[in-house]
């Protein structure tokens, strides 16, 4: 086993005169941050999902730990993800109906609290992966309705002018939080085991919350709806259908859910059995895919509202099923680093191209729905990505289950290009 730098990040401090500073230097990169509530969003959801990704390395670690299949490392991310798939479009639809800010806080409180009886359970000795599966499986549901107010808010704060903008900073913040979360992890996981991860997880929460109700909104006379529920549903999707160029957005997101990003499923039993590093080398993978996520949505930042998101997201599409593929047959640890930090570049990439041409097309009235959509496309169908790679790699090598993945998403992407072309054009 080869020895690795074992000196981590410091979880980073919070200071939203920061971000304020920032956008007087460099508007084009930060112009999101002259928008006080966008600062206090910023703060508040750094502190959370620095907490957030420590439970998500704690958690596989831990399901490993107990069940040393990759089956049940798959199970547990299809646990989390299937709610998604059942109640996200009906959370698009709450999320056109209430104020996005009192839903985001309920969905927040909600992982707070699911987070505190994970740790009890971990401290107490009784986890089992039953457990886990049950947590999981309840967080999607939480999901499932902070996920679309989550990117719904988004131009409730900065406006559409600078939505974008702030699209790739809050990618940039949640991958930023992707370095110190892992890291942190790790050492908290070979000193002192899951329960510490959950249980700091959970106060985490309480920043975001914080900073959801310290913020100021001009007050709005919502008028009550029209249509039931289900015509609302069905309303939002006719709405998307008669988009070409939404639907084609929402099967890549689907693609890439499914096939592009399943890895993550294995990856605990990856590094265990291929690359021979222990619990702080997965913190370490982690964080360089988080490193070059940051490194993305920084360049997305900067020029992704030139007018070139089409032909970005088309590159990235087409490098990213490759850099998979040397990363499953690349047995050398410091290797590993380099080419996780690529699919981090390029997991940003894609992500940020498509929910920024998709926020820039949608209606005010649909965006909940539609991103909805989005949310179900990118989150929903991944169980079936992680079911599918964890049984896989029970029969088959590894790296030959992450190859085919690449494979298929690389195939299935050019179909979409071929289908509707002008998607490359997308300004």
């Amino acid at each position: 086993m080869e020895k690795t730098d074992t000196r981590h990040p410091k979880a980073p401090e919070i200071d939203i005169s920061l971000p304020a500073r920032a956008a007087r230097t460099a508007p084009g990169m930060f112009s999101s941050f002259k928008h006080p509530n966008y600062r206090l969003w910023f703060g508040g959801q750094l502190v959370s999902v620095v907490g957030t990704w420590m439970q998500i390395i704690a958690q596989g670690w831990l399901v490993y730990e107990i069940s040393h299949s990759e089956f049940a490392l798959g199970a547990v991310g299809f646990a989390s993800a299937i709610p998604v798939l059942l109640i996200t479009p009906w959370g698009g639809v709450v999320t056109d109906l209430i104020p996005r800010r009192t839903l985001l806080v309920i969905t927040q409180a909600s992982a707070m609290l699911l987070a505190f009886v994970l740790s009890i359970l971990a401290f107490t000795g009784l986890v089992q992966v039953w457990h886990i599966l049950i947590m999981a499986a309840l967080l999607g549901v939480v999901n499932s309705f902070d996920a679309p107010a989550r990117l719904s808010f988004v131009v409730d704060m900065v406006g559409r002018e600078d939505m974008t903008n702030a699209i790739a900073l809050n990618s940039m913040m949640f991958n930023g939080a992707r370095i110190a979360g892992p890291a942190t992890a790790g050492i908290l996981l070979a000193a002192f085991g899951p329960a510490w991860c959950f249980l700091i997880n959970g106060f985490s929460f309480l920043a975001v919350i914080a900073s959801l109700l310290a913020m100021r909104f001009p007050r709005v006379d919502r008028q009550p709806p029209k249509a039931r529920p289900w015509q609302q549903f069905t309303e939002g999707l006719r709405y998307a259908r008669s988009h070409g160029e939404i639907v084609a957005l929402l099967g890549l997101a689907a693609i890439f859910s499914v096939f592009g990003f399943s890895y993550n499923a294995i990856l605990p039993a990856f590094v265990d059995k291929i690359l021979h590093a222990g619990a702080d080398g997965y913190g370490h993978i982690n964080a360089l895919v988080g490193a070059g996520a940051v490194t993305g949505a920084l360049a997305m930042a900067r020029f992704g509202g030139s007018g070139k998101r089409g032909r970005i997201l088309f590159v990235a599409n087409l490098l990213y099923p490759l850099g998979l593929v040397a990363f499953a047959y690349n047995t050398h640890f410091q290797t590993a680093l380099f080419l996780s930090f690529g699919l981090g570049v390029g997991f940003m990439l894609v992500l940020n191209s498509l929910n920024s041409l998709l926020q820039v097309r949608v209606n005010d009235a649909m965006r909940g729905r539609v991103l909805s959509l989005f949310t179900l496309s990118f989150f929903g169908f991944s169980p079936f990505g992680n079911l599918a790679v964890g049984a896989a790699a029970e029969h088959l090598p590894m790296n030959l289950t992450l190859a085919i993945s690449a494979g298929v998403t690389l195939a299935l992407s050019l179909l979409v290009y071929w289908l509707v072309p002008q998607v490359r054009k997308l300004a």
